[in-house]
């Protein structure tokens, strides 16, 4: 069957479960993830290994065992393969037989960070069993807008929360915490106690709380490095930490208005390669600066953080995500990883 992504997926009142002997999860948001096997396995017989250290012959035998508890027809025991991607690798020939040929006892499940379309676990995936996005990046081709996402929030989340969202509310949220859904998940629930059961949560309400002291303490983060003030941006990041804030939840914040310096720098330098003229005012806009209460500040930043410096944004960012999701995810591991980068991007080194 074609592809779904975790926003249709989740959000389906009768969503795709029984019958599928093949099910693969997969895509960058952890959140997506969860909530997708959530639904997936909900009230069903189901068991999980670990990828990094199963074996496909220890699978094997399990995928022929039929449920104890198989009662209805339909159902089938549920084996979950997460963090599955090593897994894949090492056992991709007699994963791309299985699929082709799958057993009737048992269905798999398989949970990965990434699926590039290519594969033939992919396209036998895609043509006759499961298959779910969970990214959280805009990406028409998989069904991600900005719409779909407005969407997804105003229902299925809000609604977790027993609470509604406003449309201006959910892209108000986009626009300060990023795509992270987890994140976003997070601070809906904290919005829901402003209001009544049942309440609603509007655009006004989201940035006067989210955007107020600790939003307030983000861009003094991010000023301070473009002034190359490190002392000043380690005070203000040790603040947000005092407050109870996590690095995983810091980072795309102070990514946010950096990564935008950083596509500035990307459209002037493409512009100047291809001899075109270019303006700061105009560059900015191309890379989402557009508020003129933002022009002028965005600009002040980039000219006192120079182009050497900002041209090193993306690349530093990108690694630190990466560690934070990987090698530092551990508690004070993050906080030093983040202290670390809040550093270099401040003296550019």
């Amino acid at each position: 069957m074609p592809r779904q992504h975790a926003f249709e997926y989740i959000s389906q009142t009768t969503p795709t479960s029984a019958g599928n002997s093949i099910a693969v999860l997969y895509g960058n948001d952890s959140t997506l993830r969860r909530w997708a096997l959530d639904t997936l396995v909900a009230g069903g017989d189901w068991a999980q290994f670990e990828g990094e250290t199963t074996k496909w012959s220890d699978l094997r035998d399990d995928l022929a065992t039929a449920s104890l508890f198989d009662f209805d027809a339909g159902d089938k025991r549920t084996l979950v393969i997460r963090s599955a991607d090593k897994f894949v690798t090492a056992n991709r020939t007699e994963l791309e037989k299985y699929v082709a040929a799958p057993g009737d006892a048992a269905r798999l499940v398989l949970e990965l960070d990434s699926l590039a379309t290519n594969t033939r676990l992919y396209k036998a995936t895609d043509k006759n069993h499961l298959l779910v996005a969970c990214g959280n990046a805009t990406d028409t081709k998989v069904g991600v807008t900005a719409a779909t996402r407005r969407k997804f929030l105003t229902g299925h989340v809000a609604s977790r929360h027993q609470t509604k969202l406003s449309a201006g509310a959910a892209d108000a949220l986009v626009e300060l915490l990023d795509e992270d859904i987890g994140m976003l998940d997070t601070e809906i629930a904290k919005l829901a106690l402003y209001v009544d059961v049942g309440g609603k949560i509007e655009e006004s309400l989201v940035r006067e709380i989210v955007s107020g002291w600790k939003g307030k303490t983000v861009w003094q983060i991010t000023d301070a490095i473009a002034n190359g003030d490190a002392a000043e941006a380690i005070r203000q990041l040790d603040k947000l930490f005092t407050s109870g804030e996590k690095a995983i939840a810091l980072l795309p914040q102070i990514a946010w208005s950096l990564r935008r310096l950083a596509m500035t720098t990307v459209v002037i330098e493409h512009r100047e390669r291809t001899g075109r003229a270019w303006q700061f005012e105009d560059a900015l806009a191309s890379a989402g600066i557009r508020r003129p209460s933002e022009l002028q500040s965005a600009k002040k930043q980039l000219k006192t953080m120079g182009r050497p410096r900002a041209k090193l944004l993306l690349g530093w960012l990108l690694d630190a995500d990466l560690r934070l999701k990987g090698t530092h995810s551990a508690e004070g591991r993050d906080r030093f990883m983040l202290e670390q980068l809040v550093l270099k991007l401040a003296q550019g080194a």
